[in-house]
């Protein structure tokens, strides 16, 4: 039960859109933080992640985000989050994130 995440990634020319559906726990944390890596790896720096499908997430599921998020930027890109679930969206504004992450103009933006 604990690893019922899937990662769907759209390679596009300049970005990936990653679509994650299930929860994001610290057991399944590092499967998620492996799909984000390989797109480095092919050196894409812009990336999206749908999470409207996201029942969960963990504070590890947000420190990937954030790892990732330094890394992208380091490297001149953009990580940003579009349509989060609200189970996501209360994560991001506890932690004051949302403002950082989510894309503006974003339904899940509320």
């Amino acid at each position: 039960m604990d690893n019922e995440l899937t990662v769907n990634m759209d390679i596009g020319t300049e970005s990936v859109k990653f679509t994650i559906i299930g929860r994001i726990y610290s057991s399944n944390a590092d499967i998620f933080e492996k799909h984000l890596e390989k797109a480095l790896e092919e050196k894409i720096y812009n990336m999206v992640l749908n999470m409207s499908q996201v029942e969960y997430i963990s504070s590890i599921g947000i420190r990937v985000i954030l790892k990732k998020y330094m890394e992208v930027k380091k490297a001149g890109g953009k990580l940003e989050i579009e349509m989060p679930s609200e189970g996501v969206m209360n994560v991001l504004r506890i932690t004051a994130l949302d403002g950082m992450l989510v894309q503006p103009n974003n339904p899940g933006n509320i």
